[in-house]
């Protein structure tokens, strides 16, 4: 499927977030989240018309549709704001996919049937057919279940390869990264060894004229990998006590020598947009080099020393063999735990 070197244009869509933290209840989150698919439509719409039709991939912000949960508990946001995979706000994504033959990466709170009792945060690519063909479930986060805090049903009902998915698209091999796990290299060389020529990330991020850790590491994951990084950031968030412009700007497209091939300043912007060549990625990983990183590591060294250092526990919404649902305090009563066991180890 994978088209012979290609080269196209990607657009890091730098979009405004109007969350729906203030919503009274499920219907009116949901009217809001379909008010902005539109206006998110729109946005995408006015970038093509300015940039042109090579346009091909286009990548939103993290939870675009909805901001994060701040006092809700993990029911009410599992009700209020986290999606059907198969729901109205995912058919208005594939229309959009469809309408402007790109490929749509975006990055939403999601609900599961396996899991009743919870949500996940997924990042999701749509191809132009309106086929979801990547769906990638945030696994590191401090306060929302992932996959791996019920890992063992998790694997039973989709098995290892859903971990860290790739697809093979006329694009090139798409990966996707969340958020702040562009700042665990795991994540991104996990994608890597399993063939990723171009991570799509979207962030909600602090905005900073200074170089921001998650800013630092989006060029070395690139670098590390030699791969292209999109990466979109908000324009700001709406509906909630934190300053509009808090997470703001820095939205970029990263060559995989860790060049910046644009950015965006603050505010909603279509101005990080820029060609991705996979060509580029593909002379990089077959050139004998020092630079040629990707080739030289060495991976069973690293899954050795890894086997033995266990950190942070596998399966914690479990008990009994059961899924449980977190607790207002959970997610900082398990840190505490973890750094408290790291400390009788002496790692810490």
């Amino acid at each position: 499927m994978t088209a012979p070197d290609p080269a196209y244009t990607a657009l890091a869509l730098q979009s405004l977030c109007e969350t729906v933290n203030a919503c009274a209840d499920r219907d009116s989150a949901r009217a809001r989240m379909l008010a902005s698919i539109a206006r998110i439509r729109a946005e995408i719409a006015g970038s093509i018309a300015f940039i042109g039709p090579d346009v091909r991939l286009v990548v939103l912000p993290e939870y675009a549709l909805t901001g994060f949960p701040m006092r809700e508990s993990a029911q009410a946001w599992r009700d209020k704001a986290a999606i059907d995979s198969d729901g109205p706000e995912f058919e208005a994504m594939a229309a959009i996919a469809a309408e402007f033959n790109i490929h749509l990466a975006w990055n939403g709170y999601e609900t599961d049937p396996h899991f009743p009792s919870l949500y996940f945060q997924a990042c999701v690519v749509i191809d132009p057919s309106g086929t979801q063909v990547l769906r990638y479930r945030r696994l590191i986060s401090m306060y929302a279940p992932s996959p791996y805090d019920v890992l063992d049903p998790y694997l039973d009902a989709y098995g290892e390869a859903a971990l860290f998915p790739v697809a093979d698209t006329a694009l090139g091999r798409l990966a996707a990264i969340a958020s702040e796990e562009i700042l665990h290299p795991e994540i991104a060389r996990l994608h890597a060894v399993r063939g990723a020529e171009v991570f799509v990330h979207a962030s909600s991020e602090v905005a900073s004229p200074q170089a921001t850790p998650k800013n630092i590491a989006k060029q070395a994951r690139a670098i590390e990998n030699l791969a292209y990084v999109v990466s979109a950031n908000t324009g700001g968030m709406t509906g909630t006590p934190i300053p509009q412009a808090s997470a703001d700007r820095g939205s970029k497209i990263v060559d995989p020598r860790g060049l910046i091939v644009a950015e965006a300043a603050s505010g909603p912007s279509m101005c990080a947009y820029g060609e991705v060549d996979v060509g580029q990625v593909r002379r990089l990983r077959r050139k004998v080099s020092m630079g040629n990183l990707l080739a030289r590591q060495p991976m069973d060294l690293w899954a050795r020393a890894y086997g033995g250092a266990s950190v942070h526990p596998e399966g914690s919404l479990m008990e009994k063999g059961e899924v449980i649902t977190p607790a207002k305090d959970f997610y900082r009563e398990r840190q505490a735990q973890v750094i408290e066991a790291l400390s009788r180890r002496g790692v810490i």
